[in-house]
Order: structure tokens, then C-alpha cells, then sequence
């Protein structure tokens, strides 16, 4: 017996083509959630740049919360956002029937909370270079940022049983990758002005 998760792009009964991306709406993120947290509570459901919106609603959230976590809470709390992340991912990619959907935005969440956390204590422009810096990484992928956002982008679902998971992780991956290179830069600057 087939398990119904396997067989999401297999070709409908009643055509012979596969199954085709679903686009995410108001709906779709509500219904089940994964999807609320995957789409960024709304902010991946952006039609212009849904990557950066997402970015934005994170640096929203870390300065509602910055004052009132402290470094330990921070620091759960984004280990919690990058596993609870590949879960979300993985279920919302599948759903969408896309391995690396631009409206999944958790990715980008989770991995400039890490960014904003390692580089604070920070004023508004240190931030707002760290926000430039993660969107340049993120958007161009440069170098080790492409190879991330590639490594799963072979997968194939309906003959890999691993693959949602794997895309799952590889929606993460690049992002933080991008969060390191971010940090890398940042770290080297500073490096310099001493």
C-alpha cells in the first residue's frame, strides 16, 4: 500500500500530467501550521519579494524582543526556530508541491535572528547593514550560498522517499549560510576598524 505523503506528484487520475506548484494564499497558510509559520505568519505571502518581507517582519520581531529575552532565551530560541524550521519547511515545500518555494520565508527568519543576535549589541545602523549584507548573500548567492541553495535541488520526490526532507533542509541551508557569510563580513569589518 502506498503512503498518500509519497504520492503527491504522482499524476492525477483523471489527467496525465503531473501536478503543477500550488500558489500560497490567505487560505492555503491557514491550513495547516506549518504553513503559518513557514510563510512567516503571512509576510512570505508578499508578491513583491517575499524573502525580503520576511527579513523585515524578523527584524521587526528581534526589536520587539531584543530588550526582553536574554542571551541564553535568544540562543534557544533559534536553535528551536532552525529545527522547528526544517519541519515547517519540509511540510509546507510538500504541500506547495515546490522544493524551494520564495514564499516559504522561515528560512529567512530563523537565520537573520541568528545574525542580528551575534552581531548585537548594535544600534539601527549596524543592524540595517546586517539586514543589507543577509539580502545581498541571500538574493545573489555568491559562491557558498549557491552551493547550499543546490545541494537539494536534484531531489526527486516521486522516487526518493528522503526527498521533501531533504528540501526541507535545503530551504534552511542556504539561509544560513548566508547568515555566515553575513556574520563573516560583518567580523572582518569590524576587524579592521580597531
Amino acid at each position: 500500500m502506498l503512503d498518500p505523503e509519497s504520492v503527491v506528484n504522482l499524476p492525477s487520475p483523471v489527467s496525465t500530467r503531473p501536478l503543477g506548484p500550488v500558489v500560497p494564499t490567505g487560505r492555503f497558510m491557514m491550513a495547516h501550521p506549518a504553513h503559518v509559520m513557514a510563510l512567516g505568519f503571512g509576510s512570505g505571502l508578499s508578491a513583491v519579494a517575499p524573502g525580503t518581507m520576511g527579513t523585515l517582519w524578523a527584524w521587526a520581531l528581534f526589536a520587539l524582543l531584543q530588550d526582553r529575552l536574554t542571551e541564553s532565551q535568544w540562543g534557544w530560541l533559534i536553535a528551536v526556530s532552525v529545527l522547528a524550521g526544517w519541519w515547517v519547511c519540509t511540510i509546507t515545500a510538500r504541500h506547495l508541491r515546490t522544493l524551494d518555494s520564495g514564499n516559504i520565508v522561515w528560512d529567512e527568519i530563523a537565520a537573520f535572528w541568528l545574525v542580528l543576535w551575534l552581531v548585537s549589541p548594535t544600534g539601527f545602523r549596524g543592524q540595517l547593514a546586517a539586514f543589507a549584507l543577509f539580502r545581498f548573500f541571500d538574493a545573489v548567492k555568491p559562491g557558498p550560498v549557491a552551493w547550499a541553495d543546490q545541494l537539494y535541488h536534484h531531489v526527486e520526490p516521486r522516487t526518493d522517499p528522503g526527498a521533501w526532507r531533504k528540501a526541507g533542509w535545503g530551504i534552511m541551508l542556504d539561509d544560513l549560510v548566508a547568515a555566515f557569510c553575513t556574520l563573516l563580513v560583518i567580523a572582518l569589518w569590524r576587524s579592521w576598524q580597531v
